[in-house]
């Protein structure tokens, strides 16, 4: 059978409208059949690599719509990367930003990755070297992969076609019209698919050098948990501002009844991945200094248990992290560019993208309490200056001046965050007692020069890049690469703690797992820190308390990773923190009185079509039975 004659072609192309060559060349050139493709173990390998490569680079800081594309970080105008371009409002119809439906304007083609994974499914039974365990763990990875781009597009898109397995060349045009599933419909199917594959997963890869990424039992059982998170979240359950949104035949695509049970089938499958992995070994990060440390504080190793998290190699938390996102480019628009004088002609790192005020603003005082609502902390004077004593050396350059905004703010602020007169320790210096700092004044060695390669808002994403890096000359930078994580555990616990709560209300059991998470930075439990250090001493007691203070541990542990961008979604609370000013430090001034005055920057607008993305105008004229998300 010629592969241009493969089943699905009908259907993908309808999906996507791409061509039967474009639709050929995903088969590499000396593979001209599927007999062959799935001849023997050696080449049916290849075809299971081809499945994962349509994972999307979330590592890629232009093309990611979690990194730029909300909130979180913000460049100049200057650049037109897709994710940036949604930010700002420019998404449309006619050629959509991040097209995944389409595998178009940067965006990976999900519809085809899921073509690949069922011409995958259909055929690895029949190579004749494999032993029947082994094809069964290959066919629960390839159906864990097929539910992560089903879920992938649900989550953009909102309600999907189902992709069962590809239509046969000679189906009908009526066979090929897919239609649109309702979501509760998707997300059933989506968990059908990795209850199938947990049963024949290993609980870790066999070779570590070279299999590292390939899909184990935690991950599939984490992501079933996160995927049932998101179908008893307010934008999927019972959520009637779609109750017009229906199939051209009327049938609704959203359920207009909020299901709790919902929030229960979270828990439990939540549960049961936090309790698996911890069996398995899984634990939050705590840092290991490298053999280049020495004199670390105490103060340090807490910020670095936070900077770690994502980029040192395959920690104990990381559930699943993608080795084919690579991260170098991230890294060097994430790192200013020089953190000294002799620095200042450096090529590399660019340090393009900053971090926005709103988010600084999130992480919690030493007390771990808003910085609106703490009693010792004065909000009210936090942009006025003040001078950095050898009490603060740790985390801001002793006798630097600063905002007060900086100051006595808790470990995860200073790990996370490059600031002007803020420590970075680590570039290749590993002495606690002789770090870099960063300054970021006109002027100054970290300032702006030019357009384009500053941070914006005067806040860098630090947490992004690996304390290792090294500047090794005028145009050479050594980074310590690190694969994309894609699934951690303190994500889990967070999950955990939100559903519990929306089940049962503030418990120990919530109050435990999100307990942890603020152990790992140092900060006492929610309950000592509200009772003796906020305004609103009762709020961590009632529901509503509690979700709030759950929704900003969220924003502030999985900070600058991407999934603020669609908690927010999934929230539903996009509509008030989506619409509104991002802004910044004054960072074309000289001055410390000049640069520490709030700049906005840009005005941000959100309205209820922004929730999913539209489907390109073309698509709905191919396939008639398709309708467009609303508002668009």
């Amino acid at each position: 059978m010629k592969f241009n004659k493969l089943k699905g072609i009908a259907l993908i192309g309808v999906l996507v409208m791409t061509s039967c060559n474009r639709f050929i060349d995903v088969v590499p050139d000396n593979v001209p059949t599927l007999e062959y493709a799935f001849r023997m173990r050696s080449t049916a390998i290849g075809y299971l690599a081809t499945c994962y490569s349509f994972l999307p680079s979330l590592g890629n800081y232009q093309t990611n719509p979690g990194l730029l594309g909300g909130d979180e970080m913000w460049a100049t105008d200057n650049r037109e990367w897709p994710n940036f371009m949604i930010a700002r409002g420019e998404q449309n119809i006619n050629n959509p930003y991040l097209d995944s439906w389409n595998g178009a304007n940067s965006a990976t083609a999900m519809w085809m990755g899921i073509s690949q994974c069922n011409i995958f499914l259909e055929h690895i039974s029949s190579v004749p070297d494999m032993e029947k365990s082994e094809i069964d763990q290959w066919i629960a990875e390839v159906k864990t992969l097929k539910a992560y781009y089903h879920f992938y597009l649900l989550r953009t898109y909102g309600p999907i076609p189902i992709m069962r397995e590809n239509l046969p060349i000679s189906a009908s045009g009526d066979e090929v019209r897919v239609v649109r599933r309702p979501v509760d419909e998707v997300f059933a199917y989506i968990v059908e698919l990795l209850d199938e594959a947990i049963v024949h997963l290993p609980d870790n890869v066999l070779d570590e050098n070279s299999e590292m990424g390939r899909i184990t039992l935690p991950i599939a059982m984490g992501l079933k948990a996160k995927v049932l998170v998101y179908a008893a979240s307010p934008l999927f359950n019972g959520n009637t501002d779609y109750s017009n949104f229906t199939n051209k035949d009327q049938t609704p695509l959203f359920d207009q009844t909020y299901r709790p049970e919902k929030w229960e089938r979270a828990v439990i499958a939540l549960k049961e991945a936090i309790e698996y992995a911890h069996i398995l070994g899984y634990e939050l990060h705590e840092f290991q200094p490298n053999f280049q440390a020495r004199n670390i504080s105490d103060t340090t190793k807490l910020q670095m248990n936070y900077r770690g998290t994502v980029t040192e190699r395959w920690n104990p938390e990381i559930l699943w992290a993608n080795t084919n996102s690579t991260t170098r480019n991230l890294q060097l628009a994430m790192t200013p560019r020089a953190l000294n004088s002799s620095m200042v002609d450096y090529q590399l790192p660019y340090g393009t993208v900053g971090v926005t005020l709103k988010v600084a603003s999130l992480f919690y005082t030493s007390n771990g309490v808003p910085i609106e609502e703490d009693l010792t902390w004065n909000y009210n004077d936090r942009f006025q200056l003040k001078t950095a004593t050898e009490n603060e050396k740790y985390k801001i350059k002793e006798g630097y001046v600063t905002a007060r905004f900086n100051f006595d703010r808790e470990s995860r602020f200073y790990g996370g965050l490059g600031f002007d007169g803020g420590i970075w320790y680590g570039h290749g210096r590993f002495d606690d007692n002789d770090t870099y700092w960063y300054e970021g004044k006109v002027g100054q060695y970290g300032g702006k020069v030019g357009i384009g390669f500053h941070s914006v808002t005067g806040y860098y994403a630090k947490k992004l890049s690996n304390y290792a890096n090294t500047p090794v000359n005028r145009n050479s930078y050594t980074t310590t690469n690190y694969p994309w994580v894609m699934l951690r555990l303190g994500d889990l616990y967070l999950l955990y703690a939100e559903a519990y709560n929306e089940l049962y209300g503030p418990e120990e059991e919530a109050y435990h797992y999100l307990n942890l998470i603020r152990a790992k930075a140092g900060l006492p439990t929610v309950q000592e820190a509200w009772t003796n250090f906020s305004i609103n001493p009762n709020k961590y007691t009632t529901k509503e308390g509690l979700r709030e203070i759950i929704h900003q541990e969220r924003a502030i542990e999985l900070a600058m990773e991407g999934e603020r961008f669609w908690d927010l979604r999934r929230w539903k609370t996009a509509p008030v923190e989506l619409n509104g000013p991002i802004s910044g430090w004054d960072v074309d001034q000289e001055t410390a009185g000049g640069y520490y005055r709030e700049r906005i920057i840009f005005h941000q607008s959100f309205a209820l079509k922004d929730y999913f993305w539209p489907l390109r105008e073309r698509d709905l004229i191919v396939n008639k039975n398709l309708v467009q998300n609303p508002g668009w």
